[in-house]
């Protein structure tokens, strides 16, 4: 699923960015970025496995209907509540993508706090564990999302907050989204470019 805001209000079908409701607030006031679903680090048959490291190899990650769905839901409640600004899907490419995406489509950067992080860094930011949701919110008060999610048995934390111009993994180098904008669009025409010599 991927929802953005549209009129005040979000709608899926769409690829969310860091903007929230209000486009003008580009880079200024800091927006709580949570994950939702649990994160276990899976690698096997990930884009990062294949494209980094250059193997093919392990077990896809597991599929959990009931999580799915129960992680699912409880997104469209937030939505309805009005209570995210923003929801993006972690899919291909894990987190690391995920957070790419949006700060390419709004512009806006995001600070991922080095606490959040679960494990080893490759498997939190490129594994690909499944029914794994980005939000924001700008609500006062995130910890009662957290609680709620609890309550519906759906794993949520916060992992950083949005601002700036660069999009910072942790302890990892700051990366300029005007640097990842180029990277998304130059790669298709440079493919096309290979693929014709």
């Amino acid at each position: 699923m991927r929802s953005e805001a549209v009129g005040g209000k979000l709608r899926a079908g769409d690829v969310a960015d860091f903007r929230g409701r209000d486009a003008a607030d580009r880079v200024g006031r800091q927006v709580q970025i949570l994950l939702l679903g649990e994160t276990r680090g899976w690698l096997g048959q990930s884009i990062y496995l294949r494209e980094v490291c250059g193997r093919e190899e392990g077990a896809p990650p597991p599929v959990d209907l009931e999580a799915e769905r129960r992680n699912g839901e409880f997104v469209l409640v937030l939505i309805a509540a009005g209570h995210v600004s923003a929801v993006h899907d972690v899919s291909d490419g894990g987190l690391a993508v995920a957070l790419a995406e949006m700060a390419v489509a709004s512009g806006i950067g995001a600070t991922i706090d080095a606490a959040a992080v679960e494990g080893e860094p490759h498997g939190f930011f490129f594994g690909e564990d499944q029914g794994r949701y980005v939000v924001t919110s700008a609500i006062s008060g995130y910890e009662s999302l957290i609680a709620d999610a609890a309550r519906a048995d759906v794993p949520m934390v916060r992992i950083g907050a949005t601002g700036g111009l660069a999009l910072t993994l942790s302890d990892e180098a700051p990366i300029a989204v005007d640097a990842l904008r180029k990277a998304f669009e130059s790669w298709f025409p440079a493919f096309m470019e290979g693929s014709r010599s």
